[in-house]
């Protein structure tokens, strides 16, 4: 159940924020550019490369590298194809998971490491391979870790991540806003001089901007009514959220969301594109999860029994778009079935800015919901 009286109480919503949660969502802008200065000072922008690689792998533990891969791929498109190395092992510990390159990478690709953690060997052994196969490699992770060690001994970039001083006091949570920034402004930098996409300084410093605009919107002093972020997590208390995403942008903001629903509030979430969302999920609104479906819901009692879950719909939209648009017929669709809907669409600006808003209020979203039904 969501305590939505906590939604508005900011004391009580920094008790409950063991993870530092919160912090990470409100500074985030400050990450971007604490890591775009890391890069910087790494020598990311004095880099002349060759040409561009034939294809970019990512490895690294949890959402975070997961998320990373899945934005950089998206924002790279078709001239290097971005590839995420999946980890096996038996538990999800620095440890226990391992690493391999495939059979083809070699000196026309590019390795990426980014981790919040540093420690596992098997990314360390990672490196040292693609050393030997002649593949570049850079790394992102906390200073002083043995990755650090083993990039320099494979002659690649090492590029510290930004961290706070809380980050120690708690295990970080793979899909916190925090660590994401942390991690994937230095390789947006590095692709942008590698000439994979567009993002050279200026673009960070407003990527930066906005996510300090939506901080201000959206943080806990802000009340519920006019909080976005806090409005979206008290619609989506009782509610199967059912994510569809319009616009290239929206795609991998939609999956993160997804996924920190999942991590941090313990909410399960379904996300699809549109237009072909409304056919794969067409016979989940109409089923047994539509909020029409359970018309004896007028007389539960709503002290002594839980609310029955029926999905909503949430509609993002990585900026205002003309000509043809699939959000009319999802509205229609959505409607016709009693299902209620809910849109974030983003203020005008570049590509990396109306992204990063996407991700900053549904973060927002993800941590309030977790904070106020105590996950």
């Amino acid at each position: 159940m969501l305590d939505e009286t906590l939604l508005d109480t900011p004391e009580g919503l920094a008790e409950a924020d063991h993870r530092g949660l919160l912090r990470g969502a409100a500074e985030a802008g400050a990450r971007v550019r604490t890591a775009a200065r890391n890069a910087a000072e790494a020598g990311i922008g004095s880099l002349k490369p060759d040409g561009r690689p034939r294809a970019v792998l990512i490895a690294g533990p949890g959402a975070a590298a997961t998320h990373t891969a899945d934005l950089l791929g998206t924002l790279a498109g078709p001239g290097s194809p971005v590839v995420r190395l999946a980890p096996t092992g038996v538990a999800p510990a620095a440890g226990a998971l391992r690493w391999e390159l495939p059979g083809w990478a070699g000196s026309v690709d590019l390795l990426l490491i980014a981790t919040p953690d540093g420690t596992e060997p098997s990314l360390s052994l990672l490196a040292e391979q693609a050393y030997r196969r002649g593949c570049s490699v850079v790394g992102v992770a906390p200073p002083g870790t043995p990755l650090a060690d083993a990039v320099a001994g494979a002659h690649g970039m090492f590029v510290p991540m930004a961290t706070a001083p809380y980050d120690q006091e708690e295990p970080l949570a793979a899909s916190s806003p925090g660590v994401l920034w942390a991690l994937l402004t230095p390789l947006l930098a590095l692709l942008d001089r590698v000439g994979l996409l567009d993002a050279p300084p200026e673009a960070l410093e407003k990527v930066a901007d906005r996510l300090d605009t939506i901080a201000e919107r959206c943080g806990p002093a802000i009340a519920t009514y006019s909080n976005p972020a806090k409005t979206l997590a008290a619609e989506l208390a009782d509610a199967l959220p059912v994510i569809w995403t319009e616009g290239t942008s929206a795609g991998p903001a939609g999956r993160r969301f997804a996924a920190a629903l999942a991590e941090l509030a313990g909410r399960p979430a379904l996300v699809a594109e549109l237009p072909e969302a409304l056919a794969a999920h067409s016979a989940l609104l109409a089923g047994p999860l539509a909020a029409s479906a359970d018309p004896d819901d007028f007389f539960r009692d709503r002290v002594e029994e839980p609310p029955a879950l029926h999905a909503r719909v949430v509609l993002l939209r990585d900026r205002p778009l003309g000509g043809l648009t699939a959000a009319p017929a999802a509205r229609d669709v959505a409607l016709s079935h009693d299902t209620p809907v809910s849109e974030l669409e983003p203020e005008e600006g570049g590509e990396l800015e109306t992204l990063a808003e996407l991700i900053a209020v549904t973060d927002f979203a993800a941590v309030y919901l977790a904070l106020a039904s105590g996950a």
